[in-house]
């Protein structure tokens, strides 16, 4: 019997993981075909790595940088500002296939096509997150799902290279040490929204993608459906800034801000540099906001107060999060998990209950510290330095090269990566986790 059913698993695993992967290169370009009758562009990974650190100057914005650093948003609105230009500028002309940019060189992070979350076909957005009842406004009594893309500048797409220089053989040690990615490293990434437009006011006048996209979060049935953008989050490497070495900022949008869709209706929330670790208090986390929250203590985060904002939650206790990002997170906090293999989850709760410690704990504060670029977060594991994308990629790799024979056996399929032996049914990484919650699924629906 157990057999059997691992035969059935193979097959729907096949079936759901690679139907579809398409690549014109070393690595696939999406793991999610769109159907027949779709004619429209086709995504394409842009995998074509520098070979060598590219030389020059930093991109102009960082002469903006506030200095001395504060929280007072309107000394980094210039600095916020530019950091936008520089992610649109000719990715908005080009839809976002970014080899077509005109004005610079952008990449993407390899292995994301896989599992089901894995990019689909048309604009290489993966599934994110689920987005929770009033999460987004009062108003909004329907879930959704978030989709993104991520793009790193050429500085950045080096250290990508490198980490997978050999294809078979990623390489972590790359980016687990000082200066991985490289002083000058941008990256951005849009976020899309599967959501009903009606009961999200801010979501007016929408840029609207096409995506072969789940027909919600819990699925595995895709089509093709109309995603609206909601946020733009970027982070930038950048040596000066003490303690972490990186600045994460995020948009958020708002369609009466021009009275029409387009790019420019991206409102900036904020920026941060840091996760305040001596800030401890819970008093401002805001998980169905009617207004923005904005703490006068968080000292490492910079909030836009203007009414251009729409309330939103932001993170916890007030750090700066983006309105489909996780309340109780923050920007910084989340990516400062990234590691291989990844042995914490990426926020304290995201744990069985009996081990959420509580709110402000020593236990709890260790996702809210300030670590260096290129730290890991556990011992035992190397840092992605601040990139889930790498993260997730390789964790992405590693399951398929456990799996890919198709034996599902609780404990009978074991690859070793490291000094860590990945087991399907019992992975410390997140990927193999929602994968196999996904599958079941179909599984289920398949009876």
């Amino acid at each position: 019997m157990q057999m059997a059913r691992s035969k059935v698993i193979g097959a729907v695993a096949a079936l759901v993981l690679f139907a579809g992967t398409a690549s014109a290169g070393t690595f696939p370009d999406y793991g999610y075909q769109p159907p027949s009758d779709y004619k429209g562009p086709i995504f394409q990974l842009s995998q074509s790595y520098p070979q060598t650190l590219p030389q020059g100057p930093v991109p102009a914005f960082f002469k903006l940088l506030p200095s001395p650093l504060s929280n007072n948003f309107e000394q980094w609105r210039p600095y916020v500002e530019a950091a936008k230009k520089y992610c649109l500028e000719g990715n908005v002309e080009s839809d976002w296939y970014v080899q077509k940019n005109p004005v610079r060189h952008w990449y993407h992070v390899p292995w994301q096509h896989y599992g089901p979350m894995g990019r689909e076909g048309i604009h290489g957005l993966t599934k994110e997150a689920q987005i929770q009842t009033k999460q987004l406004a009062p108003t909004q009594i329907a879930t959704g799902q978030t989709l993104a893309i991520g793009i790193y500048n050429d500085i950045g797409g080096y250290t990508i290279g490198q980490v997978w220089k050999d294809s078979q053989n990623p390489d972590p040690s790359v980016t687990s040490k000082p200066n991985s990615f490289h002083n000058g490293t941008v990256v951005c990434k849009p976020l899309f929204a599967d959501i009903d437009l009606k009961q999200v006011p801010f979501l007016v006048n929408p840029v609207l993608w096409p995506a072969y996209i789940t027909d919600s979060f819990n699925s595995a049935n895709r089509s093709i459906k109309q995603v609206a953008l909601i946020q733009m989050d970027f982070a930038v490497r950048d040596t000066r800034i003490p303690n972490t070495g990186w600045i994460f900022g995020t948009f958020q949008y708002n369609g009466a801000v021009t009275g029409k869709p387009g790019w420019d209706n991206l409102v900036p929330v904020g920026v941060m540099w840091g996760n305040d670790p001596e800030n401890t208090g819970d008093s401002y986390t805001n998980k169905q906001p009617t207004v923005t929250k904005i703490n006068p203590d968080i000292l490492q985060s910079a909030i836009n107060t203007k009414p251009e904002l729409p309330p939103t939650h932001l993170g916890w206790n007030g750090r700066l999060d983006g309105p489909v990002d996780n309340p109780v997170s923050a920007c910084m906090s989340c990516h400062m998990t990234a590691e291989s293999p990844q042995l914490s989850p990426m926020n304290p709760t995201f744990q069985a209950p009996a081990k959420v410690p509580p709110v402000g704990s020593k236990e709890w504060m260790r996702w809210f510290q300030n670590e260096e670029a290129g730290t890991p977060f556990d011992p035992g594991a190397k840092s992605t330095d601040f990139s889930l994308q790498l993260n997730e990629g390789i964790a992405n790799f590693y399951t398929w090269k456990c799996t890919q024979d198709g034996v599902f056996v609780e404990g009978g399929n074991v690859c070793q990566h490291g000094n860590i032996k990945l087991k399907l049914m019992k992975s410390v990484s997140p990927p193999p986790q929602v994968y196999k919650i996904e599958r079941d699924q179909v599984l289920e629906q398949l009876h």
